[in-house]
């Protein structure tokens, strides 16, 4: 039988910690019921350094649970680096495979049996993949859309629709632990692992407890560490300095092409050699910045930083 370790990164989810342990213990019963994973299979709630009582509820869910695992990261890492250390920590335990889904279970767990059946056929990543975006704002979806595609564009390999709701077969956590990047963008770095994979297909639910964590400015992070692998806000700051030029060059030339248009003042050509510059400058810098974006990327990955440090454990037997 194969040894299940089943891994949900935690920040600040003391509302939905207990409503959520209830329905992934019946799940995990369930899997050891029908002989789909061993007995000794764990459910591991790795706290990313929250400031409420997550880790509270997560000793006392491990002394109530055998199969209960808790591990603590000294500080909020971030969500990619949770699930790094989750996966880990399975590693070191030789998990046969594991599966990683937000503990909110916006993400359907009633498909994780579906998952392990297509592990059990010989597949090492099993990737849960939306049906549909129904939940979303408008916006959220259209950017969403716009953002695969444009990954896509670029070269990426990514599932659509694919988050962090995946099972991992004990070679494929193996392969994927020996990226040590500082900056993990997770969606593009499984695909690349190539070995045999499989999708899932399920509805996303709404969150029915607490409110989620992971807020627009977290997804606009996530989304430019795809692109570029690192964010810098000083190194930033210089492209936001060349958008602005284009914009106010844009703007002022407009302005006064519709006031010459219409006759209220005539014009000097140095007004528009003016705007002709100033857009040439925004456009100069603009590039600069995104030379400054990959420069930035090389800069942190040469440090060899850790990613994070365990503070401790709890149910670790």
């Amino acid at each position: 039988m194969k040894t299940l370790y089943w891994i949900f990164p935690c920040y600040n989810e003391e509302e939905c910690l207990n409503p959520s342990a209830e329905k992934i213990f019946k799940s995990y019963e369930q899997l050891v019921a029908e002989n789909l994973i061993s007995k000794d299979s764990k459910v591991v709630f790795v706290d990313d350094g929250s400031k409420d009582k997550t880790w509270s509820i997560i000793e006392e869910l491990s002394g109530k649970s055998k199969f209960v695992v808790g591990v603590k990261l000294s500080r909020n890492k971030g969500h990619q680096y949770a699930v790094e250390a989750g996966l880990e920590y399975a590693y070191k335990k030789k998990a046969d495979f594991t599966i990683t889904m937000d503990v909110d279970l916006q993400d359907d767990i009633n498909v994780t049996g579906e998952m392990v059946q297509k592990y059990l056929e010989g597949n090492d990543v099993v990737y849960g993949v939306r049906k549909k975006r129904n939940t979303d704002s408008i916006f959220k979806r259209k950017t969403a859309q716009s953002y695969y595609k444009f990954m896509k564009r670029l070269g990426v390999e990514i599932v659509e629709d694919s988050a962090d709701f995946r099972l991992l077969s004990y070679r494929a956590v193996e392969a994927l632990l020996s990226y040590r990047e500082s900056n993990l963008f997770l969606r593009g770095i499984v695909p690349q692992i190539g070995y045999p994979s499989a999708k899932v297909e399920y509805d996303r639910l709404a969150r029915q407890q607490g409110e989620t964590h992971y807020k627009l400015s977290k997804m606009l992070t996530l989304a430019s560490d795809g692109m570029t692998s690192f964010s810098s806000k000083p190194l930033t700051a210089i492209g936001k300095c060349g958008i602005a030029f284009i914009a106010l060059s844009c703007l002022f030339m407009l302005t006064i092409g519709i006031l010459h248009l219409c006759g209220v003042y005539n014009f000097s050509i140095f007004y528009y050699l003016f705007g002709f510059i100033a857009l040439n400058t925004g456009i100069i810098l603009s590039a600069l910045g995104m030379i400054g974006l990959y420069l930035g990327k090389v800069n942190t990955e040469v440090k060899k930083r850790p990613h994070y440090f365990i503070e401790k454990t709890t149910g670790d037997k």
